[in-house]
């Protein structure tokens, strides 16, 4: 087996930490720091805080590409990937992939033949990946790879030729590695195990809005799906032979299930692509009657808008080491997550704290964070463990709900194939928010979910109007009040660790 593959298991109990990269478009890590130069293959302790595991199914990498720090240990000192360059070797890698991101599948596939370094490069999967969803956006049948599913969308005749693999001597580079590493490496059990988000089952409304959401603090809900249909229905099968022919959004493309689902059964990336559709209902009507809406979450002030209103629902479906990375939510909505197969990991972050690694616009437009959510977990996670106050977490699993307030940072990882309904609301504890949110002098680039970004504040203020006349007068009395009163620690501030436990998740 490449040394490679084999650096990954050597575990030390007194390591320094490696440094961390400075975060970039595409975020590189230098993994000689993190591999151990060890050829034997070692158990992991259970102290250890350094050393990473792949999965069990974990093939080499498919180009034989090894991470910078091997070419320490290599007798030759010959790294083929700046021979095969030439002058264009000064170029970072991040560079070189995005020069040939600008090429087509037919000149890259003649690139190909100059030389093992640009072999190499021109068969990064990404690279493909973004031919494939920019040229078959009414879906695809995914192949096994994605220059073979290219080659056979555009060139079936030489459909074969996109499934040759050569493996290149002597290739370093710590970018190009870390992309398989990250597609292939099993989450750390010290990822999974701190849970201490607050749990309830079967407490009352006025107990949710008073404890939770009007201070604006998460919970985890259980029990509240156990009356839907979905919940003892929904499998492959079933959503299969439900859905049929009807195609859901997955990223830029639309798919049909079968399709997606042969994807996800295939793929081993470092972002895999999620079936997020927030038109469903719409399109299968059967699905929306089988789950309701938990009692906590009923009030949804954006239905007075009627069909104007923003996307607000939305089936998840995607496979082990799928997800969002850190965000808030659309429009200053608070949100509920139900898992209905499969288990989810979240990290969250109070509206006051950014997550290490996370880099948004002064204007909160965009958001600049790691390429993927195990790269997080690599290169930033073990920082909040020296934080006084540590992030919110736990593993959301099958009949549980999640609450997750508005303006709160999180993340999302799913470590099994999973299927979950979300939906986004606005309560009145969390109207003036709204409101604030949509008239801001930018809202256009920050509204979301609509086509109408510039007016949705004046059609949902005289809708609330129209509706529940006095309301926004009597909230926004409320908020002068509270004003004037003496003002309350933030969640940051008061929460409390104790009740991090030492719970330990399994699949």
């Amino acid at each position: 087996m490449p040394l490679c593959r084999d650096l990954l298991f050597q575990t030390r109990k007194k390591r320094k930490k490696s440094k961390k990269s400075t975060l970039t478009k595409h975020n590189s890590t230098s993994l000689k720091q993190q591999l151990s130069p060890q050829h034997q293959q070692q158990p992991q302790e259970e102290d250890t805080e350094e050393g990473f595991s792949l999965r069990a199914s974990a093939p080499s990498h498919k180009y034989g590409v090894q991470p910078l720090g091997n070419l320490y240990f290599s007798p030759s000192s010959f790294n083929s990937r700046n021979s095969g360059l030439g002058a264009l070797q000064i170029l970072t890698d991040e560079l070189v992939l995005e020069i040939l991101g600008f090429l087509d599948g037919a000149h890259l596939g003649v690139l190909a033949t100059v030389s093992k370094s640009f072999y190499v490069f021109t068969n990064h999967e990404p690279l493909w990946r973004n031919l494939v969803l920019d040229n078959l956006v009414g879906g695809f049948l995914y192949n096994g790879s994605w220059k073979s599913t290219y080659v056979a969308a555009f060139y079936p005749s030489f459909a074969c030729a996109g499934s040759l693999v050569l493996n290149v001597r002597d290739f370093y580079s710590d970018y190009l590695f870390q992309s398989w590493l990250c597609a292939n490496l099993e989450m750390k059990s010290e990822w999974l195990e701190r849970d201490n988000i607050t749990r309830r089952k079967g407490i009352s409304i006025e107990d949710f809005v008073l404890n939770f959401e009007e201070p604006n603090r998460p919970v985890l809900l259980e029990g509240c799906l156990d009356n839907w249909v979905a919940l003892e229905k929904w499998n492959r099968n079933y959503l299969i032979e439900t859905c049929g022919d009807v195609k859901f959004s997955v990223g830029p493309v639309e798919m049909k299930l079968e399709d997606y689902f042969r994807y996800s059964d295939l793929v081993r990336e470092e972002r895999p692509l999620y079936l997020f559709d927030p038109k469903f209902g719409e399109k299968v009507p059967k699905l929306g009657l089988e789950y309701d809406v938990p009692v906590y979450f009923k009030e949804d002030l954006f239905s007075v808008l009627g069909n104007e209103r923003p996307d607000y629902r939305w089936i998840i479906i995607g496979p082990a080491g799928s997800g969002s990375s850190f965000h808030i939510d659309p429009n200053s909505t608070s949100a509920w997550n139900a898992v209905i197969k499969g288990s989810k990991k979240w990290v969250l972050f109070p509206p006051e704290v950014v997550p290490p690694g996370v880099h948004p616009s002064p204007d909160g437009a965009e958001v600049a964070c790691p390429v993927s959510i195990v790269e997080w977990f690599m290169n930033f996670y073990g920082a909040t463990k020296k934080w006084k106050k540590k992030p919110i977490e736990c593993v959301c699993k099958a009949g549980e709900v999640i609450f997750v307030p508005n303006g709160w940072w999180h993340l999302v990882i799913n470590l099994e194939d999973s299927i979950a309904i979300t939906q986004n609301f606005v309560s009145r504890r969390n109207l003036l928010n709204v409101l604030d949110f949509l008239k801001k002098p930018n809202a256009s680039m920050l509204v979301s979910g609509t086509r109408d970004r510039v007016n949705l504040y004046e059609k949902f203020r005289k809708a609330i109007e129209a509706t529940f006349p006095g309301t926004i007068d009597q909230l926004m009395s409320k908020a002068e009040e509270k004003k004037s009163q003496p003002k309350k620690l933030t969640f940051w501030e008061s929460v409390s660790d104790s009740n991090v436990g030492a719970f330990k998740f399994s699949f």
